[in-house]
């Protein structure tokens, strides 16, 4: 087995980092940073954010897995204590692996420049000089033209993310689809919006028209960028999917327990 290892560079992560390079020594296991079957994310989910946008070129060649050492790790399936653990199953075990969808995202210029992105957790656009007019249509059908600070689109891997804090609901990674969630809309007598969050299945997409031609902050995943003279953005399930290497079971709704009710509520 050929690894990689991203972290997160706090001391714990560099700490967990050298044991790993030792344990793996021991078990024989091979560092491959050009050609690895298995990336070792150790952090949090913006180390495995930055784990799939450093390797998101050889999706269909690598799996991911992740060792937590942040607060909040929805990708990480071990703890620092399980570290011999995990390398031994590594090294003993055939490795069975997990498909997550993403979402492709596409923009295009007024000048005809295409541009398109692989988003993990989600893509979000906003203005930023004032309020965020987009015209938006489904599936080449008009919609809605949407007034507010902005719209996130999220896989049902990020729904627990950004999407969630915005009244979005919690999708499993098994349904091939995407959110898209408002952020503080407008809605009065002379303006309106559905109000609610969409869920779009494969096969369906959205596109964003600007209603301005001013610069536009759009963030993906833990990455931000500014663009100007943009013409349309469109959203939809990608044909790429990311896969995490399993060693035990870790159902999805076992992670969203645990993270936002604990095992001490179940009383």
């Amino acid at each position: 087995m050929k690894f990689s290892i991203v972290h997160r560079g706090d001391s714990q992560s560099e700490s967990i980092t050298e044991q790993f390079y030792k344990l793996a020594t021991k078990y024989r296991l091979i560092e491959d940073n050009h050609s690895p079957n298995l990336i070792i994310s150790i952090g949090g989910d913006g180390t495995m954010l930055e784990a799939f946008h450093s390797n998101q070129h050889r999706l269909q060649e690598v799996a991911f897995l992740g060792i937590h050492t942040g607060h909040l790790g929805f990708y990480a399936d071990w703890q620092p204590d399980q570290l011999e653990t995990i390398i031994s199953l590594i090294a003993t075990q055939s490795m069975k692996t997990i498909e997550y969808p993403l979402l492709k995202i596409k923009i295009q210029t007024n000048d005809q420049k295409d541009y398109e992105y692989l988003a993990l957790n989600e893509f979000t656009v906003k203005n930023l000089e004032k309020t965020l007019v987009m015209k938006i249509k489904i599936n080449h059908e008009d919609f809605e033209m949407f007034r507010g600070d902005g719209l996130c689109i999220s896989t049902p891997s990020g729904s627990t993310g950004y999407n969630k804090s915005l009244g979005g609901a919690l999708i499993h990674p098994s349904l091939e689809s995407i959110q898209v969630s408002e952020m503080a809309s407008i809605n009065n007598r002379v303006y309106r919006t559905i109000g609610s969050p969409l869920v779009l299945p494969k096969h369906h997409h959205i596109d964003l028209y600007p209603q301005y031609q001013g610069e536009i902050r759009f963030t993906l995943d833990h990455l931000s960028m500014q663009m100007k003279n943009v013409y349309s953005i469109q959203g939809f399930v990608a044909d790429e999917k990311i896969r995490f290497a399993r060693y035990r079971p870790f159902p999805f709704w076992s992670r969203v327990r645990e993270a936002f009710i604990g095992n001490e509520h179940m009383d």
